[in-house]
Parts: C-alpha cells; structure tokens; sequence
C-alpha cells in the first residue's frame, strides 16, 4: 500500500475533519473564480462598445444615472424633442451629429422587446424653421448640423453618402440617413432569434412595420432592438413629442470638450455627460469588484490555511499510533512529514478543483441573466487560484507535518 492511497483512506475514514477546511478553501476559491470572470467580461464588453459606439457626448434627463443609459425604456423619464432643434440652431462648434432616440417597451411575438424611436437625418433637412436660418448655405460642414471646425476628422464626414442600405454605418455614426414611417431596422441579435428577414412584416405597438433591413452586430444594447422612425414611435406609444436620450458625435476632441459645458447651459432640464464618464464610472465598479473579490479570496484563504492547520494538529495527535507504527517499520521523518503534507495537498487540490467549477457554474449563471454579459473564463485566473489554494494548505501544513516527523516511535505506543 503506497502512502497515496493510505492518504485517500484515512480521509475516507475520518472525513469530518477535511470537509470544514474543504469547504472554505472551495468557497474562497469559487468567488474570485466567479467575480474576476464577470469583472473581465464586463471590461471586454466596454471595450467593444468603446470601439462600435461613434456618440461621445450624451444628453439624458435629469436624475438618470449613467448606469440607466442603455436602459432607457425603463427610467420613465424623458426630454423635449425641442432640444434637438435647440442644438441644431445654436451651431455650436464640433457637433457633427445628432441622434434623439426614444426607448418604448412592447411585445414581438408575445415576448418582451424594445423598439427605439429614432430620427433619420433626413428628417433635419425637412425641419422649415431649421431651413430659415440656412445651415447649409452658411459654411457649415458636411452634416448641415454644426459650425466648421478645423480639427474635425469625424466619422460621419468620412461617411456622408451613406443611407439606410449601408447600414454598416449606423455603428459609427449612430445616424441613418433615410428611413419611412412605415420601417423598421432590426438588431442582429433580435433578427437572429426570431429568423427576421428583410421585407417582413412585424407587428409592435399596435402598427405595422416593415423590415428595411438587419443592423450589423454592434456590441451594443442595439443588438436586440428594433429601430423605427421617432415620430412614428412617438405616435403609436402615445409619448408626445420626446427622447430618452439625445446622442452627440462630436468631430474632434477639443471642440466635444468644450461642447459639455455649453451644452448644459444651453439645455436646462438635461444632463449633459461624456461617454469617457461612462466609462470611467463602470470601470472604476469593474476595479472595485475585482479588489474585493481579491480581499475575500484573502480572507477566506487565511480562514482555510487556519482551519487546514487545526485539522492537521488533530489528526497528528488522532494517529500518533498508527505514525508511530510507520517509523519503527522503518518510515522516515522526511516519509512521516510527506504523509501530512500529501492529505493537506488533497484537501487544497480538491478545494481548487470544486471552487473552480462553482465559480465558472455561478459567472455563467449570474453573467447572462443579470448582467446581460457574455462569460469567458480567464485561465490565468484559474490557475492562480488553484496554485494558491494548494500552497495555502500545504504552508498551513507545514507545522503539523513538522511535528509528526518528531514523532518518537516508542512514546507514541505508551498508553494514556
């Protein structure tokens, strides 16, 4: 009988002792495994939508939070439509685009979904108190939106003949160019769920739609939307003439920094915030998950590494006899010690093992269903933390092991 299974059997034989370290060592290790694989998926997804989202600037309702942005239809607070038009007049320098939109809850096929009102740019050129003042003619740039700026490099203007057929350019410019009342564009996502095809009919809001065409993947909440006109949106939801959000591409860094501060003078009931800000703030959330949940691994490490050295202690006092039954059969000191050390090598090993694959069940769990976050397991992480639970219960270890190579053969047979 070699000593790994000798090992396998006394904890078979006493297994009450293993199963509290076992547990905290498993607990420990299934939480950063969760946390940290949520934490990354939720830094990839910002990077993704960093990379597809053109908007910089956003102006929302008051007291919405910037964690409501992609929850629009939810808040129930809203924005004059006027304020487009407010923006559009003033001609402040560096807005290369705007883009009202307004998030309605409704049905498709008797499942929940949301159709997002938005406004084609189309729709500026018909606006006659917009023509009044001659945007176009007075030197503006290419969108007829905003003054001529010199450092403007924007998307838009890199992009000004698209229409709604190349509709690979609304993930960056967040603007389509041509779209009736009676249409609809449909999220990939949403298209792909319910085999949307182009020329469909679909029925939202009490109103007839028909499918002009399926959005590119974006990355964003768009995915699974449905987009119709605003006006159309606002008609059939009955909202009057409001947004949820009003987005704003601005052309270069310098003007969209100073346009924040002008903006939300010129917009009293807004808010005028810059994705950067978005950012950050999740961000500075992501950070703060992933310090905690490296503090509790701590905690509950140093727990396990005290439980595992009280449970190592007992079971070298439990088995002096059978120790010293080893020794005088000729085990080693350096064998003894290996013995300790191999059963508290097993409960780190088993712990790892078990705390990994609750931790990977609770992030693909909790990932989808509460974040709306798509899971990928970082396998450094992994294995960082199994190596750690392992060398917890074996530096935990190092004491009881110690003790029971010392051990003297002909003591441990005396009775007590």
């Amino acid at each position: 009988m070699n000593f790994r299974t000798l090992t396998w059997k006394e904890m078979v034989r006493r297994p009450g002792q293993a199963l509290i370290a076992l547990f905290v060592v498993t607990l420990g290790v299934s939480t950063l495994v969760a946390v940290d694989s949520v934490v990354s998926s939720s830094q990839k997804k910002i990077d993704g939508q960093m990379r597809q989202l053109g908007a910089n600037i956003l102006v929302l309702p008051e007291g919405v939070t910037l964690q409501d942005y992609h929850a629009a239809d939810s808040h129930g607070r809203s924005l004059p439509e006027e304020y487009v038009t407010r923006i559009a007049l003033a001609q402040k320098v560096g807005v290369e685009e705007l883009a009202p939109k307004l998030s309605v809850a409704s049905q498709l096929n008797g499942d929940s979904v949301v159709i997002v009102g938005i406004l084609p740019r189309t729709e500026f050129y018909k606006k006659s108190a917009w023509n009044s003042v001659d945007l176009i003619a007075a030197g503006l740039n290419e969108t007829g939106i905003g003054k001529k700026h010199e450092g403007c490099m924007g998307k838009s203007c890199q992009l000004a003949s698209a229409d709604k057929t190349n509709l690979s350019s609304y993930a960056q410019t967040r603007i389509v160019h041509d779209l009736d009342a009676t249409e609809a564009l449909v999220g990939s996502d949403l298209a792909e769920e319910y085999q949307i095809k182009v020329g469909q009919e679909l029925q939202i809001l009490g109103g007839e739609f028909r499918v002009a065409g399926v959005l590119p993947a974006t990355g964003t909440s768009d995915d699974g939307r449905v987009l119709a006109h605003l006006h159309r949106v606002q008609e059939l939801a009955e909202t009057g003439p409001v947004v949820n959000v009003i987005e704003v591409v601005g052309c270069c860094e310098e003007a969209a920094g100073n346009l924040v501060g002008e903006l939300d003078e010129l917009l009293p009931r807004g808010r005028v915030v810059t994705i950067s800000q978005i950012v950050e703030s999740q961000v500075t959330v992501n950070r703060l998950m992933s310090k905690l949940s490296f503090a509790l691994f701590g905690i509950l490490m140093v727990i396990g590494g005290a439980s595992i050295a009280s449970v190592m202690f007992a079971n070298v006092a439990e088995r002096r006899r059978e120790l010293g039954t080893l020794m005088a059969l000729g085990a080693t000191p350096a064998k003894v010690s290996g013995l300790i050390l191999l059963k508290a090598s097993t409960i780190g090993l088993l712990g790892g093992a078990l705390g990994l694959i609750l931790g990977c069940i609770s992030a693909l769990i909790v990932g989808p269903a509460l974040l709306g976050l798509p899971i990928a397991m970082s396998s450094g992480m992994i294995l960082l933390s199994v190596a750690v639970a392992v060398g917890v219960s074996l530096v935990a270890s190092y004491f009881p092991a110690r003790r029971a190579s010392r051990l003297d053969p002909c003591v441990c047979f005396q009775q007590s």
